[in-house]
């Protein structure tokens, strides 16, 4: 596999011994998490994940699910930050089930993103997708590369999208706020 071959050789690099008992399992360990915990986004497609809505329900009031964990890899340390979304939208004809939203959140956040990226394109996807009058998404994380320079440690980044309905009306935004 190209991305353990990879890890060996930024391993070298380092000029650490990769037959130290530390060390010799590795490069698979770090490839297989990169894989599946920060990479597998890419192969998520949110057309699909939003492609079995409920149907037929009608306009309803703001739906909001709060407290969805996110982690991701800064694209530009290579280094993780974790997190919390709150994700809102204002349903036309179709809903969407409150797991779909989690993974719509993991869908953009385990790739080599910016958080600010990863809260415009869920909420771009909840318009695109499944025809959302409006959406919204809060994200707040902690990020590893704020963090070890320079020892701001607890610092919490706050990213925020809202698109559609949902600009134009504050009563709305502060449920999403909240």
């Amino acid at each position: 596999m190209a991305l353990e071959q990879a890890i060996a050789s930024l391993l070298d690099a380092c000029g650490l011994d990769r037959q130290h008992k530390d060390f010799t399992s590795t490069p698979s360990r770090v490839a297989r998490v990169w894989s599946q915990e920060f990479l597998s986004g890419f192969d998520m497609d949110p057309a699909k994940i939003l492609g079995d809505p409920v149907e037929g329900e009608g306009e309803s009031a703001l739906v909001v699910v709060r407290g969805i964990p996110f982690h991701g890899l800064c694209p530009h340390h290579l280094l993780p930050y974790t997190g919390t979304a709150t994700v809102a939208y204002l349903p036309a004809a179709k809903l969407a089930g409150f797991g779909r939203l989690a993974d719509l959140v993991a869908c953009f956040t385990r790739r080599l993103t910016l958080q600010e990226r990863a809260c415009n394109d869920v909420v771009d996807a909840l318009v695109e997708h499944l025809g959302a009058r409006g959406a919204g998404c809060v994200m707040r994380g902690r990020h590893t590369c704020l963090s070890i320079p320079d020892n701001k440690h607890g610092a919490e980044v706050v990213t925020s999208s809202v698109r559609g309905e949902l600009s134009g009306r504050p009563d709305l935004q502060a449920q999403l706020f909240a």
